[in-house]
């Protein structure tokens, strides 16, 4: 392709107010995000100043833990550094990087998300079924994946994918040399040197995939797996038979090992179709696919504490409503029917 961009030319007002207005969403009555509003125009053409200058330099992070699915450790950069973050994506990743991933790798991709994977993985594993008798199922999970990945290598990646988009070594030097900013931002809290990115940083998360997406392209091209989805560091792959499954995993092991210096985790395994395959967070079954017993008892819980809580009046139906939002989606593309049957009275909300 052509080369065509420019890291000084990606640095606008316009550019960086796009960026704010994506930032801000979801979070405009937080206490940061309102005293950076009421000077918007201000703080964003200083962003500009500092990013064309070169000395911008990112701030602090809030660390805190969070304990749903699991404890997770994470880093919060600042409303303004989340801004320079956003723009980074939108002007150099989902430029240079998401074009060209594999079709069936779905985190944190626009219109690719975890209930389009789950729906994928149903609709193949009926056809795969139907044309194989004997078949197996990979189940991969890469070992604390987020700090583990090794910076140095994941720095090669991106400088190597992304020299042709540009349209001088000048600027593609520039824009390495930012990205490593990103990456070291973080450094303070390396439990390992030079390994580790933060939890919770927009840019971590497209990192993330652009690391494994080196394991995409070897599983489809080299090892020719048809059906090879990943969410993240979760991956699921159909293969025919169980000879097949072992060998597959025995080379994807190595590759993580030696390209990556990642371990696979003991939740990694390989099973047969008929046993149903939980992902994304669904038992997606042959022609079925319901909520996993975790997210299910989860649920069930929250509706429970709902219904007790418009029963003594603390909440309307409304506000139950909204607080059960998030809820919908995950519901309406599994076979529930019973569940909502006994736990959920709004069945016209979810329809």
């Amino acid at each position: 392709m052509k080369s065509v961009l420019s890291f000084s030319n990606s640095i606008t007002y316009e550019k960086l107010y796009e960026a704010y207005m994506f930032a801000r969403r979801g979070k405009t009555l937080r206490e940061d995000v309102i005293k950076f509003s009421l000077r918007q125009e201000d703080y964003i053409n200083i962003i500009c100043d500092k990013l064309r200058n070169g000395r911008y330099t990112f701030g602090k992070y809030r660390e805190f833990y969070v304990y749903e699915p699991k404890k997770r450790r994470i880093l919060a950069a600042s409303f303004k550094d989340r801004i320079v973050h956003t723009w980074y994506v939108r002007n150099f990743i989902e430029k240079i990087f998401v074009p060209s991933f594999i079709s069936t790798s779905y985190a944190c991709i626009k219109g690719r998300g975890m209930h389009e994977c789950a729906l994928r993985v149903k609709k193949d594993l009926y056809n795969v079924n139907k044309k194989w008798e004997d078949a197996y199922v990979i189940k991969m999970d890469a070992a604390k994946y987020f700090q583990n990945i090794n910076k140095n290598i994941l720095l090669e990646i991106i400088e190597e994918k992304s020299k042709k988009y540009f349209v001088n070594n000048e600027e593609h030097t520039k824009y390495v040399m930012f990205t490593k900013k990103i990456i070291e931002s973080s450094k303070e809290f390396d439990e390992v040197e030079e390994k580790g990115i933060p939890i919770g940083n927009y840019t971590s998360q497209m990192f993330g995939n652009i690391y494994l997406d080196t394991i995409d392209q070897y599983a489809k091209s080299k090892l020719k797996c048809k059906y090879y989805y990943r969410y993240m560091d979760d991956t699921c792959i159909i293969v025919e038979n169980k000879a097949k499954a072992k060998e597959i995993l025995r080379r994807l092991e190595r590759m993580y090992h030696e390209v990556l210096e990642l371990k696979l985790n003991s939740k990694t395994q390989i099973f047969k179709v008929s046993q149903g395959i939980n992902f994304c967070g669904y038992k997606i079954k042959i022609g079925r696919m319901y909520l996993r017993n975790k997210g299910k008892k989860k649920l069930i819980k929250k509706l429970k504490y709902i219904r007790k809580n418009i029963v003594r009046e603390n909440i309307t139906v409304e506000e139950a409503k909204r607080s059960i939002n998030g809820h919908v989606g995950y519901m309406k593309i599994a076979d529930v029917n019973n569940l909502v049957k006994k736990y959920f009275y709004l069945n016209e909300y979810i329809k």
